[in-house]
């Protein structure tokens, strides 16, 4: 049996509390994960600072250059699993048993990791619009302009909360070790896999062992992580999110709310962007916070909603080794249940109608002894103060929304990506200044399509490092 320990320091440390890690379909135990608790974080909380120090021993570049190799590594080889080994085609095939995605999306989000680990370079002089990275190890010198500046690094180490649900999600922690930041993970319960191959891949390639933490555990384990490190993530619904707002110390991830909106402009040619709007919802089983819950548009909306109902109506679970398989299971009992009675409640209004149910055969819940799914749902909504016209679920859940475009974006509400479709320059002008969209795209673009020299949800940078006054008088050292 498959044993994976907690990783304090880079060391393996062997726990006699154990939780299995189980096949979502069969009840089967693929693993079983050594527990921490949070006095365990406390105590090694202690030590945060060893591992910025022993991570600037290596330059940003050196470091920048093992993200490569280990994107290498990550992809291809075969590294230690705990007590074991594990092969590329191996851990995607244990992370579908384990959360209920297809192994197709298995595949690509490990592609999306380390095509992040690959460009790495790129994306930090992006994210840093160029600041030599000598200066974040060293803590000041000389920008390219001749002006003299400092950076203070706010925290020794990045915590890390992380879900289950989409394995994408990994990609906004993988900046820390090449800005010589430590990395405490807390683990997803039934998706340890991408966090520990990725720790032995960083590890294969050269990066201090000494620079991560480990802590699969219960609830408390994460609060601690949380209470502990001075910069930390979490994911997690719109409660997580509204718990932690306001606090700098910790960036929550909830929910996108991510949109397509259609200018008076084009609208009248909707059917040009009918895969753009289907892509938007689709990709990735519709699990990511940047997949489209709203497409917004003055008229054509029943004739749109349709279009898009025909698409994606049709689509059924489907096993996880098919290769057309577009859907995710759910795992968590009663976390299907409880969406589809919320999306039944709804579409009792007169002005919300379910549009794929004339296109799906069988119900939207589909029930199975361990697991449940939902199928794709379109809703169409005629008025944009309704609650439907602005809700978002973990699978293709699209609300097709009629509002006049003079009143989109006071009626939108928080979207973390923005697709607007038009010319009209005016508009454009509002869209890029409107505060409660963080990504836009102007044009025929996905929600879905992401550009990684671009921030997302806020720049990693400006999280981890704080800009301070500095001035030197002391000469130079030779």
């Amino acid at each position: 049996m498959l044993e994976i320990p907690v990783i304090r320091w880079g060391a393996p440390y062997e726990s006699l509390e154990k939780a299995d890690v189980v096949h979502f379909e069969t009840g089967e135990v693929m693993a079983r994960m050594h527990q921490a608790n949070a006095g365990l974080v406390q105590m090694d909380m202690r030590k945060a600072g060893k591992a910025r120090e022993r991570l600037r021993q290596f330059s940003c570049d050196q470091l920048i250059g093992m993200c490569q190799k280990a994107a290498e590594l990550f992809l291809t080889a075969t590294l230690p699993m705990g007590t074991g080994t594990q092969t590329p085609e191996e851990f995607c095939s244990i992370q579908s048993a384990t959360t209920g995605l297809p192994l197709n999306m298995a595949r690509a989000n490990m592609k999306k990791n380390a095509f992040v680990l690959s460009n790495m370079g790129a994306m930090l002089d992006a994210l840093t619009r160029g600041l030599p990275l000598d200066i974040l190890t060293r803590g000041f010198g000389m920008e390219s302009r001749g002006v003299m500046v400092s950076y203070q690094s706010n925290s020794p180490v990045l915590g890390l909360v992380l879900p289950s649900n989409s394995p994408g999600v990994h990609t906004l922690w993988l900046p820390a070790i090449p800005l010589q930041i430590g990395l405490v993970l807390k683990p997803g319960s039934s998706e340890p896999w991408t966090p520990y191959r990725m720790f032995e891949a960083f590890v294969a390639a050269g990066v201090p062992r000494e620079a991560f933490c480990l802590y699969p555990g219960p609830h408390d384990v994460g609060n601690k992580v949380l209470e502990t490190c001075n910069r930390a993530m979490i994911f997690g619904g719109q409660a997580t999110v509204d718990k932690y707002a306001g606090n700098p110390r910790v960036q929550a991830h909830g929910p996108g709310f991510s949109k397509i909106l259609l200018g008076d402009d084009v609208v009248d040619r909707w059917q040009d962007y009918l895969d753009v709007m289907v892509t938007s919802v689709l990709m990735n089983g519709g699990r990511s916070c940047i997949n489209c819950s709203g497409i917004w548009a003055s008229r054509h909306t029943e004739a749109i909603a349709d279009a898009i109902a025909q698409r994606l109506g049709p689509i059924a679970p489907l096993p996880t080794t098919d290769p057309n398989a577009a859907i995710a299971a759910f795992t968590t009992p009663g976390v299907a249940d409880a969406m589809n009675s919320q999306i039944d409640a709804g579409i009792s209004s007169p002005v919300v109608t379910e549009v794929t149910s004339k296109y799906r055969n069988g119900d939207r819940l589909v029930k199975h002894d361990r697991c449940d799914y939902l199928r794709p749902t379109v809703l169409h909504v005629s008025d944009f103060d309704h609650g439907m016209a602005n809700t978002e679920y973990m699978f293709p859940f699209v609300s097709v929304v009629q509002c006049p475009q003079e009143k989109m974006l006071s009626k939108i509400g928080s979207t973390l990506v923005g697709t607007a479709i038009t010319q009209n320059e005016n508009w454009i002008t509002e869209l890029v200044d409107a505060r409660h969209i963080d990504r836009l795209n102007v044009g025929a673009i996905p929600t879905c399509a992401l550009n990684w020299l671009q921030p997302h949800e806020g720049n990693i940078i400006d999280f981890l490092f704080r800009n301070r006054a500095f001035q030197n008088s002391l000469p130079p050292a030779h």
